[in-house]
């Protein structure tokens, strides 16, 4: 393992990134995890594993992403590892045909989800790309979580389909681009519902309700493997793994 590795989540909540930020935590990487909210309970409480620090962050906002990476950088160092784990769906954005979605939520799927994503990518290829190789030859690891209308748009769901398509895209462009010059690049499209550990110990999602017979994808799982694609060898690097629970219909 590397010295001083810094891991970065922009986005944050009880399901990937928490789960993200234990196993990181465990395996000896400083973890930041960024949010409109740092002071929601699910994030604060992810302090007691000790190597977490909390950032508020818009990530639709360039200043505000450019702030992040310079408190970081300057608290800890630069991130090598940088996961952005935001879809960027806006309230009332499902369940839409397209003669009835709001324009002005549209746009702002499309600011939350892609855009957002650019903004990230851009910070963290301008710093990765200034650091030495490490060991292995790599600069560091940008990971996208996406959705699978990130690959399939679903009917009623456009707006959303057309920021997930767009997060795809920028992560093939960024992956050919810097790739060849050691900056693993991946994106993990979820088909799935996540259901993280409720109070109770069971699983559930908000929409989907309880996982049941796994079911829903496990956050913990996850998070293995984007442990697993940050540690991956550059000779077999991936650039996408679509995660899917063996239930789910594809």
């Amino acid at each position: 393992m590397a010295e001083s590795e810094i891991a970065l989540i922009v986005g944050g909540g009880p399901g990937i990134s928490a789960s993200c930020a234990r196993l990181f935590t465990r395996e000896g990487i400083k973890v930041a995890i960024a949010a409109r909210n740092p002071d929601k309970p699910v994030l604060t409480g992810l302090k007691e594993f000790g190597g977490v620090e909390l950032y508020p962050c818009d990530a639709s906002d360039p200043g505000s992403v450019a702030d992040l990476f310079t408190a970081v950088e300057a608290d800890h160092g630069a991130p090598n590892l940088v996961i952005h784990n935001i879809d960027g769906r806006v309230p009332e954005i499902f369940g839409k045909g397209i003669a009835e979605v709001d324009p002005e939520m549209a746009l702002n799927t499309i600011k939350n989800g892609a855009f957002s994503a650019f903004l990230v990518a851009q910070q963290a290829a301008s710093r990765m790309l200034a650091r030495e190789p490490g060991e292995n030859g790599a600069r560091g690891t940008i990971i996208f979580t996406n959705a699978s209308a990130g690959v399939k748009g679903y009917p009623r769901s456009g707006a959303f389909a057309m920021s997930c398509h767009a997060k795809t895209g920028l992560a093939q462009s960024i992956a050919r681009e810097l790739m060849p010059q050691g900056i693993h690049v991946a994106q993990v499209p979820i088909d799935a519902g996540i259901g993280w550990v409720q109070k109770d110990g069971t699983r559930a999602h908000r929409r989907a309700g309880q996982d049941e017979n796994d079911n829903l994808a496990d956050p913990d799982q996850i998070a293995d493997m984007y442990y697993h694609l940050h540690r991956q060898h550059r000779s077999t690097w991936a650039f996408e793994v679509v995660l899917r629970p063996w239930l789910e219909t594809w």
